[in-house]
């Protein structure tokens, strides 16, 4: 835990800088919930990077969990739209685009696993493009390749928020 936890805090400090300041997890309690789900995990872990990968896409998904269940509590209200850029994804969402880009990553994972994970393991994991390489199995000109058009599509998928999108879209 001592090698790890420091790492574990600069990533959920980085995942709460893009939420709103009011936000009840602090990093803390992000940094313990995680911990904890890894700790239950029967993953064997490959290397440092493939830990990290799996702690963002846990810290990621309970950000998720949080934010579907406020707004839950909330009951309803116009889906709001969002942009994404190469510095934010999501900086200073509220819930409703937590959620939003949670759905839309949900359906490109669904048509293109591949380019699902380069935008978490990027932006949520904080990886280099040769981490997110190393861990996929491919070269950080595919990373940079994909990123962008991932970028594109939820782009499109969040400003046009629309069911019936074009699925061939994705390939």
């Amino acid at each position: 835990m001592e090698l790890v936890y420091p790492e574990l805090q600069r990533l959920a400090r980085r995942h709460l800088r893009r939420e709103r300041p009011d936000h009840t997890l602090n990093s803390t309690a992000l940094v313990h919930e995680a911990y904890m789900r890894l700790a239950d995990a029967d993953v064997p872990w490959n290397s440092r990077v493939h830990f990290f990968a799996v702690a963002a896409r846990i810290m990621r998904h309970i950000l998720v969990d949080h934010a579907k269940q406020k707004r839950r509590k909330k009951r309803g209200g116009d889906r709001l739209r969002i942009t994404l850029n190469e510095a934010h994804l999501i900086e200073g969402e509220t819930e409703a685009h937590i959620v939003d880009l949670d759905e839309a990553l949900t359906r490109l994972a669904a048509l293109d696993e591949r380019k699902a994970r380069v935008v978490e393991l990027h932006f949520f994991g904080g990886l280099t493009y040769k981490e997110t390489a190393e861990v996929l199995q491919t070269s950080p000109t595919t990373v940079n390749r994909e990123l962008r058009f991932a970028k594109a599509w939820l782009h499109d998928q969040l400003v046009n928020p629309e069911p019936a999108q074009d699925a061939q879209r994705a390939g």
